[in-house]
């Protein structure tokens, strides 16, 4: 069950790790703030001194080395808090990618059961960028935007005139009120912006992964019109935001120009009077172009942290779940040595056996109201090889997800070697579990890494891992094809494996699951795309290799269950046989009846 308490999640602790990169890089830029606010003024008192004859060449060289000298220490400092700030802001974004990944793994199928791969995806990328830009050059933009405000206002009030100074900046006071408006309509519009993107970046995922199928049943036009109104609805947010960025930004264009030109009247009046000089004037004018800096950068920054916010909020929201699966470590019921001081179970002291008890079984989906399974009693010995037969929707495949912990069924219901399931740690149950699904999953990559994911060492550190790697391949009757093709286990397979035949990519999650030589191997209807031959083999060699083993085959076809120790046939989640396969023939029941039905059908293929 889901955990209902919702913990938090803060960008704080990113922030705090970055501390002094975010001090340092605020400390020079001050110092290039400081420097950029002398130039102008050098310059006014070269004007000054010159139209007054009071400044020589020595003088003015002076003037000239100071302006010189500002400069170089604006552009170092741009790079040092560039370096600081933007490094901060990369780090953030890196340490929370790696955060929300793990996090991802730790959640349970019912997660991603409710949650589209495209809407996750975006998140790790729009979202995650949003972030970021907050955190770098937003944060730089809003800290030199107010430092900036500040000391023009002071050199200008100090340096030339501060009633003029007042003039000028009464109209800049109209921005922080549309600065408000700007922001509560900017983060509605950002919102849907970035759902409008998750929607579109699900749309491209799934028509790609499914384009067999598109292309199959010609549906190429119906799902490129689906494609376009996705397309459509996203440009159409994107339009929005940028629709408000329009008005804003010559908004305060205008204002900016208004406030020039109170300057250039009342100043040049001053000027005329003799109030202030040419050179403060010229430096007034100056002061002025840097305040359209901030007022520009104000718009940016509440854009930026408009975007950051919704972000934020999206990835949270995916932080606060709650894993349903999780290890309890009930180290007082685990009766193996203990030798960590905490007290905690070590996976490595502990061996799955392969001892597994159905204690009234009854288990019903999370988002389910009807049990698939009902009541099923069932004792698995260790080295037993178990099959379980029956009908599409008979709760088989579910079986095998609450062995592996997919899904919790409830306390006592499931052992392993006399422990309830909860009680074993995850670490050691996955270790000791080789499993083989319905669907089965290659990655994009070499036939031999595919084959070798289960194991915790890697090729290139192990090369004489490849000599069991091939006799795994043997073993699951697929090392002769591999063979065949053109770089044999190097050959890349596409996504999903799409490149390799149904059985193919069975026989390939086969050998990877015999590589692993775990206590407990349950295949999920494994050998349903290999020919009768090729699976007498591979059960031969299962046989053979599974001596002493745990073995559970779920599977369709007799042929595939009939060696099995037991067979265990369920239907509508019940257990309504047991035996081996000689007594549930005699039985005259459901697997009798399976039993002859697919007889009948291989004597008619054999006509």
């Amino acid at each position: 069950m889901q955990n209902t308490k919702q913990k938090k999640f803060s960008m704080l602790p990113y922030l705090f790790h970055y501390t002094g990169h975010y001090i340092l890089g605020i400390a020079v830029l001050m110092l290039v703030d400081l420097a950029s606010l002398y130039i102008p003024q050098y310059i006014g008192e070269i004007i000054d001194g010159l139209t007054a004859g009071a400044l020589d060449y020595a003088g003015v060289k002076s003037l000239l080395l100071k302006i010189l000298c500002a400069g170089l220490i604006m552009m170092a400092g741009r790079f040092g808090w560039r370096y600081f700030i933007i490094g901060a802001s990369r780090g953030i974004e890196y340490r929370m990618r790696n955060d929300l990944f793990a996090h991802l793994e730790t959640l349970s199928a019912r997660f991603f059961n409710s949650h589209k791969t495209g809407d996750l995806m975006a998140h790790f990328t729009n979202d995650l960028q949003a972030i970021r830009m907050a955190a770098g050059m937003a944060v730089i933009t809003t800290f030199d935007a107010v430092v900036m405000t500040v000391m023009v206002l002071i050199k200008m009030i100090f340096y030339v005139d501060f009633r003029l100074t007042v003039l000028a900046f009464v109209p800049l006071i109209l921005v922080a009120v549309g600065c408000y408006f700007y922001g509560i309509e900017s983060k509605k519009r950002q919102t849907k912006r970035q759902e409008a993107f998750s929607h579109l970046s699900d749309k491209v995922q799934e028509s790609l992964a499914g384009i067999r199928v598109l292309k199959a049943f010609v549906q190429e036009d119906a799902d490129f019109k689906s494609f376009e109104e996705a397309s459509t609805a996203s440009m159409e947010k994107n339009l929005s935001v940028v629709k408000l960025r329009a008005i804003f930004g010559p908004a305060l264009d205008a204002v900016t120009g208004i406030s020039l030109l109170l300057n250039l009247v009342f100043g040049g009046k001053m000027v005329l009077s003799g109030q202030i000089s040419i050179g403060q004037f010229v430096a007034f004018n100056s002061y002025i172009g840097m305040l359209v800096w901030p007022m520009i950068a104000c718009g940016d920054c509440i854009n930026a942290f408009s975007q950051a916010s919704a972000a934020f909020g999206r990835i949270a929201a995916i932080f606060r779940e709650e894993p349903d699966i999780v290890d309890k470590y009930l180290t007082q019921s685990l009766d193996f040595s203990l030798p960590d001081e905490d007290n905690e179970p070590n996976p490595d002291s502990l061996h799955l056996e392969g001892d597994i008890t159905l204690n009234h079984l009854t288990f019903t989906y999370p988002d389910g109201d009807t049990p698939v399974l009902k009541n099923v009693d069932l004792h698995i010995q260790p080295g037993e090889m178990l099959g379980i037969l029956g009908r599409t929707g008979s709760g088989k495949s579910s079986l095998a997800d609450l062995l592996l912990r997919v899904y919790d069924c409830d306390k006592g219901m499931l052992l392993l070697d006399g422990r309830p399931i909860d009680e074993i740690p995850l670490a050691v149950l996955h270790r000791d579990m080789a499993y083989v699904p319905q669907d089965n999953f290659l990655f994009s990559d070499t036939l031999e890494e595919n084959i070798a994911f289960g194991l915790e060492e890697r090729i290139q550190d192990h090369p004489e891992l490849r000599e069991s790697i091939h006799r795994a391949a043997m073993d699951a009757c697929i090392h002769d094809n591999i063979m065949d093709f053109p770089e044999d286990y190097l050959t890349l397979v596409g996504e999903r494996g799409v490149t390799l035949s149904g059985g193919q990519k069975q026989r390939s999650s086969i050998a990877r699951a015999l590589l692993k030589d775990s206590a407990v191997l349950i295949l999920d209807d494994s050998l349903s795309a290999v020919d009768t031959d090729t699976e007498e083999q591979i059960l031969e060699n299962l046989m053979r290799l599974r001596k002493n083993k745990t073995t559970i085959v779920i599977a369709h076809r007799i042929s595939t269950l009939q060696k099995a120790d037991h067979i265990a046939v369920l239907e509508e989640g019940e257990l309504t046989e047991y035996g081996t396969h000689e007594e549930l023939v005699a039985l005259g029941g459901f697997y009798a009846h399976i039993n002859e039905k697919q007889q009948l059908e291989q004597q008619l293929k054999e006509m």
